[in-house]
């Protein structure tokens, strides 16, 4: 009876106005989440774009079972998903080779999968992401945007080389420059102590000089920008100047007391580094000794030399792990970059972005180093496992590859500023030392200790119409 009183007296009393029972709740239970306005896009994240053992078809892999379809069409299939259950209002395909493939949600969209607060915010019709009732489309406009979108066509790099060419005695020696492709479409190639040519047009080889009547080796080999006079450096310093067409040898130039092991053209002047730390220039129109300059900079061995596309300035990467940058009128260098950990072989200025040089570190490195010389800045670098051996960018595209020693042995080729991997190439036994880019700026050639040559198709001739926003070209800022 006294239990029954109480609970009588329980349900008669009424309850206050302030008692906790009578606030509205804004909040689900904290036990028992409410899910109709979860952000289920975490879900997308996890998908796995893998490649499946069939040419151009990736697999998606998901949590309750496996789907393939081709790379580009599951990429816009998940769009279209995103679009209808999720809202997301894609209206374009990213480039499934280039960019990320999983599509990245805004910052403040990625909460957490469960939600306790109701979203109060509704998506209206003008919104793109509902259906109108006077719509034809089982879709959304986000999705019929989506699905009109001209699609990108998939590029397609060969991983086979499309000629293959012996190069018997060809050195397996990092600090050489042995291969080079002249705008004249002729490949100059120097195997022990000759230079051969090889024209790509005949597909006919001439031996244009032999250095062993003196007891001297080949070093380096560099066209001038013409494509009329290869230079060709030697094992006892010296640097001698040929014409390919009438197979002459116009002058040998002396001043180095070692290997001459880097060259590079500025016009009618040519740059010589050498194992003796020096880099000499000399105007090859007037006599050695009245138009030389010492440049003096590198503690050890110079094994890279370019020079930037307006002729202004020269890049110099040496056994020191230094990287300099030189100008016309000074003898000492005006930057110098000390990030790298190894010697520093691999050297490309940008010819699309001004400023812009590339460097590449040997193997207790491994790393690609972009450097603003306008600012002396160090940009992005990235890590590629493996001993970089050259650089060269792309005539048409922003793009660069690389070549590869310990060891891995790859041809790599990268996208910028991204950095994604467009392609990998492998074939080469030995590291691939040498480099080379064809006149047309579509082919490459390499070479490696296993004395051969391969040739690839890895650029296209197709300029990108997009117009390159870089903080690197001052013309853009230009009011």
């Amino acid at each position: 009876p006294l239990l029954a009183l109480i609970l009588i007296v329980f349900v008669l009393t009424p309850v206050s106005s302030t008692s906790p029972a009578t606030i509205p709740r804004k909040t689900g239970d904290r036990f028992i989440p409410t899910r109709a306005s979860s952000n289920w896009s975490i879900n997308f994240h996890t998908i796995n774009y893998v490649p499946c053992l069939f040419p151009g078809l990736s697999t998606l892999r998901y949590a309750d079972g496996m789907c393939s379809f081709p790379m580009a069409d599951g990429v816009a299939y998940a769009a279209l998903l995103k679009n209808e259950l999720l809202g997301a209002g894609i209206e374009k395909v990213s480039d499934p080779q280039t960019e990320d493939r999983r599509f990245q949600m805004p910052m403040q969209e990625r909460r957490n999968l469960f939600r306790y607060a109701l979203s109060t915010k509704r998506s209206t019709i003008e919104s793109g992401n509902e259906i109108s009732p006077y719509s034809l489309s089982p879709v959304s406009n986000k999705s019929q945007k989506l699905l009109r979108s001209p699609r990108k066509p998939t590029r397609k790099i060969s991983k086979i080389p499309f000629k293959v060419l012996d190069a018997p005695e060809l050195q397996d020696d990092f600090y050489l420059n042995l291969v080079d492709w002249s705008a004249a479409n002729v490949l100059s190639v120097g195997l022990g102590a000759c230079v051969y040519l090889w024209s790509a047009c005949t597909s006919q080889v001439t031996r244009l000089c032999d250095l062993s009547i003196d007891g001297d080796s080949v070093t380096s080999v560099c066209w001038n920008e013409r494509g009329n006079f290869v230079a060709v450096g030697t094992h006892k310093g010296y640097v001698q100047i040929w014409d390919a067409a009438a197979g002459k040898k116009l002058t040998s130039l002396d001043g180095h007391s070692a290997r001459v092991g880097a060259l590079a053209w500025n016009a009618d002047q040519l740059s010589s580094g050498s194992r003796d730390r020096l880099i000499l220039q000399r105007d090859v129109r007037t006599p050695p000794l009245q138009s030389e300059r010492r440049l003096q900079g590198h503690r050890q061995e110079v094994c890279g030399l370019k020079w930037s596309p307006d002729h202004q300035h020269l890049a110099s990467g040496g056994n020191d792990n230094k990287l300099f940058v030189w100008n016309n009128s000074s003898l000492s260098p005006v930057q110098q970059y000390t990030e790298h950990l190894a010697a520093v072989k691999a050297i490309a200025w940008s010819p699309h972005q001004h400023g812009l040089l590339a460097s590449g570190g040997g193997t207790a490195d491994r790393c690609i180093r972009f450097s603003n010389t306008l600012t002396c800045q160090p940009l992005q670098c990235v890590d590629t496992g493996s001993q970089v051996c050259n650089l060269a960018w792309s005539k048409h595209a922003n793009e660069l590859v690389s070549t590869h020693g310990y060891s891995q042995n790859q041809i790599l080729v990268w996208k910028y500023p991204s950095l994604t991997q467009v392609a990998k190439l492998t074939g080469h036994s030995y590291r691939v030392l040498y480099l080379a880019i064809s006149p047309d700026g579509e082919a490459i050639v390499t070479g490696a200790g296993d004395e051969t040559l391969r040739f690839w198709n890895v650029f296209s001739k197709t300029r990108s119409t997009k117009e390159s926003k870089s903080v690197l070209n001052l013309f853009t800022r230009i009011r």
